[in-house]
């Protein structure tokens, strides 16, 4: 007679979900990534990679939002071309734009803890929207900030050059890029996957 084996499930299914998740939100910051011009106010690119951290944040949450951009900067520096215009590699971490792939995690936490104010996230409806614009503008200071200052210290600029290089000349595009990220959340568009991962 077989013997009745009882299923055991080793990882929980959310823990699945939220990783999945994070698989997902790491890979499109990558495709975003993608997308670097020159940009000729700064010794940096202008990329798309910040639409990634709004996501993560608002999608994620705090942990799992922090997560995905720390998968994101792991696989590039082991050799996947994840990176802006498609570069990879320790070097780019502490290369001059280093700082702000460095920062992209910590933004992601604090978008989502000042969003959903708990680990797991919540729906996207139940949050005001001056808040969910506010936890963007200050995440997209933190990668300002982190990104600003590793560019002057790697590059032996002033700290008001790498500010204004490394952050003010982006603040317009960046501003473009959140509203974009709004647009899909009040018109709904990120509704369905945000309830996805609502606890």
């Amino acid at each position: 007679m077989a013997g009745e084996y009882e299923s055991v499930e080793l990882v929980p299914d959310e823990t699945v979900k939220y990783f999945a998740g994070s698989v997902v939100v790491a890979a499109l910051t990558a495709a975003f990534a993608q997308f670097a011009v020159p940009y000729p106010l700064s010794s940096a690119p202008f990329t798309l990679q910040t639409v990634g951290v709004y996501l993560a944040g608002l999608v994620l949450g705090p942990v799992w939002g922090a997560f995905s951009l720390l998968l994101y900067a792991v696989a590039g520096a082991a050799g996947a071309p994840v990176f802006g215009g498609g570069g990879s590699g320790v070097g780019v971490l502490t290369g001059p734009t280093g700082g702000y792939i460095v920062s992209f995690p910590i933004a992601a936490a604090v978008i989502g803890g000042l969003v959903h104010r708990r680990v797991t996230p919540r729906r996207l409806d139940d949050v005001s929207i001056p808040l969910q614009v506010g936890a963007l503008a200050v995440g997209l200071g933190i990668v300002y900030l982190v990104g600003s200052v590793w560019l002057a210290t790697q590059l032996e600029y002033s700290l008001t050059k790498g500010l204004v290089q490394g952050g003010l000349v982006f603040v317009p595009g960046d501003a473009l890029k959140a509203l974009a990220v709004m647009g899909l959340v009040t018109g709904g568009y990120l509704t369905g996957i945000v309830d996805e991962f609502a606890g």
